[in-house]
């Protein structure tokens, strides 16, 4: 056949087929998004190209002009790139509340993954918040990881999430809330609590050593269950034991674990906490560098914010907190270890950090949630402000508002600065996380004051420290959001776009995007993402979120299906 027949027909097969209507029964693909800039997440240079998707798959990428679809949208001028990885985002409860998670899909986040020494599983009757269940009409009716995502998947979700097994959970289950090591009985149980966590698609052992009880473990602990999990493919991920004046000595800790369990580790929302530390960023990423080219697998992530958020009680010093919640309010109600804990407040903590002395005092604390609805009043104003309008001790205003909200107050604390921050966010190996869960400016958690991390991590970064701060290239930024947070925690078919991967793709304008929360006003989404979709879904329009929930539980690389379970 002569070219110019061959030329004839390829015109006739593929005539008007730049924009197709749904519904085209001859399309090759579902969906193009056509003459966009390619940003593959691999940290390469964009490129104008149309990406197309079959089914929750990447079909195709690059230069598609006579491809059949039966849905085309025109993005030229925006950046289409991989669905961003919330590498901490601690949505495994509110997910089955409000499972829209709005501020994340609203900012590009496609995946969350969390557990931060807590997780959804193991669970047991003793361990299970039954006054926050109970509150949020949630059925806490699994106790095991499989259990968890079963229950995900009815609740449906419009991310995909992805969980580490909890040092912090497993102690609890099977030691409880004492201050003390564990038995060898009982670190048996707890390995081999992590083991089946593992085979059930966990991505590693996670910790949080700031708070209580996870305080109490020693490194021998935590070096026997990252073993396990490093025997089924896992990392390490953890809130180390402190990020303030004791840096170091929590840095030689996190070395040790790596070296002796030969695990990879991720070090958690990274920063340099406390006024009287604030510059020595520069040293601690000089310290991870060496650790690096010492041969330990080490990097870390962080928000793009100079305060953090947890619970106002994470004032209180370690050993207050022996016992769990009713203990610490049983002493908050005497007067004698009430003064004993206002002292240990004053002086330098001897474990863990000193979180009220880190911020200067009381008005560098933020009340952000109550969970008693008459102390909702408090929310948005600083504890200073506080106890002054009720003529009180600002100490022993926290101590009367822990009583007074069962001990489940959050605040957040304005500890770091600014130049620390973006020293760690130009670093190549800092991946990006929000650190809190997805809300929503209605529903269940509207009357809450979140963290704008929730609303504006990702688009912080995009909007303010690459297009105007000039921080860092945004393929670089791009690269921060997806394929090196896939990477870190086995997610191999994400992170990417190249066919063959999961369809989890963000649209936006790169001279619109932009975070719009603030501590004052915190429930406003981000802006400049004209798409987002999970597993070829589309689940964000233009700001609008639609009714698809094609979220999914991801399991991690040592995840066996139950019938495979017993013949390893």
């Amino acid at each position: 056949m002569g070219t110019v027949r061959l030329c004839l027909l390829a015109a006739t097969l593929f005539a008007g087929c730049g924009r197709r209507e749904a519904g085209d029964a001859r399309a090759a693909y579902d969906l193009i998004l056509r003459d966009g800039w390619i940003v593959d997440g691999s940290g390469n240079p964009r490129y104008r190209g149309d990406l197309a998707v079959r089914g929750d798959r990447v079909a195709a990428v690059g230069f598609l002009p006579g491809a059949r679809a039966r849905q085309t949208l025109d993005v030229s001028g925006l950046i289409v790139a991989p669905g961003f990885i919330d590498m901490l985002g601690q949505s495994e409860d509110y997910v089955l509340v409000d499972n829209r998670v709005l501020s994340k899909v609203t900012q590009g986040i496609t995946t969350e993954v969390t557990g931060e020494g807590g997780s959804a599983a193991p669970l047991t009757d003793r361990v299970i918040d039954t006054t926050w269940a109970r509150k949020y009409g949630v059925t806490v009716d699994w106790r095991d990881l499989d259990g968890f995502f079963a229950h995900l998947e009815r609740a449906g979700s419009a991310v995909n999430l992805a969980t580490f097994i909890g040092a912090t959970q497993v102690r609890r289950v099977v030691v409880g809330d004492d201050d003390r090591p564990a038995t060898p009985e009982e670190l048996a149980g707890m390995t081999a609590l992590v083991d089946t966590m593992m085979l059930q698609g966990a991505l590693g052992l996670s910790s949080s050593l700031i708070y209580a009880p996870a305080i109490y473990a020693p490194t021998e602990e935590l070096i026997a269950l990252a073993r396990v999990a490093r025997r089924h493919g896992g990392i390490y991920a953890t809130h180390m034991r402190n990020e303030g004046s004791r840096i170091d000595a929590a840095l030689d800790e996190t070395f040790r674990i790596a070296r002796e369990a030969d695990i990879p580790v991720e070090i958690w929302h990274l920063k340099v906490s406390g006024r009287q530390n604030w510059g020595r960023m520069p040293h601690v990423l000089a310290r991870i560098d060496s650790a690096r080219a010492a041969g330990i697998d080490v990097t870390a992530d962080q928000y793009p914010y100079i305060a953090s958020a947890t619970s106002l009680d994470a004032t209180i010093p370690a050993w207050a907190h022996a016992g769990g919640r009713d203990s610490l309010l049983a002493r908050l109600a005497r007067p004698p270890a009430r003064r004993a804990i206002r002292d240990s407040m004053l002086q330098e903590a001897t474990r863990g950090e000193n979180m009220y002395r880190g911020v200067g005092g009381a008005d560098g604390i933020l009340i952000a949630s109550a969970f008693t609805d008459s102390l909702r009043y408090l929310q948005g104003q600083r504890m200073g402000e506080i106890a002054r309008a009720r003529g009180r001790d600002p100490i022993e205003t926290i101590f009367d508002i822990l009583l007074a909200d069962q001990s489940r107050t959050g605040a957040i604390y304005f500890s770091m600065n600014e130049d620390d921050l973006r020293a760690a966010l130009g670093t190549w190996w800092v991946a990006v996380n929000t650190d809190y869960p997805g809300v929503a400016p209605d529903g269940p958690f509207a009357d809450i004051r979140p963290h704008p991390r929730s609303y504006g991590s990702f688009a912080r970064i995009l909007g303010r420290y690459v297009r105007g701060l000039r921080l860092m290239p945004l393929e670089a930024a791009i690269r921060k959001m997806t394929s090196l947070p896939a990477q870190r925690v086995g997610l191999v078919d994400r992170g990417l776009l190249k066919p063959g991967m999961f369809a989890d793709i963000t649209v936006f304008d790169p001279e619109t995007v932009a975070d719009r929360a603030t501590f004052e006003r915190p429930h406003q989404p981000s802006v400049g993402f004209a798409y987002v979709f999970v597993n070829g879904e589309k689940v964000l329009d233009h700001g609008t979120l639609t009714a698809a929930r094609p979220g999914r539980g991801l399991r991690g690389p040592g995840y066996l299906p139950p019938q495979r379970r017993g013949k390893q």
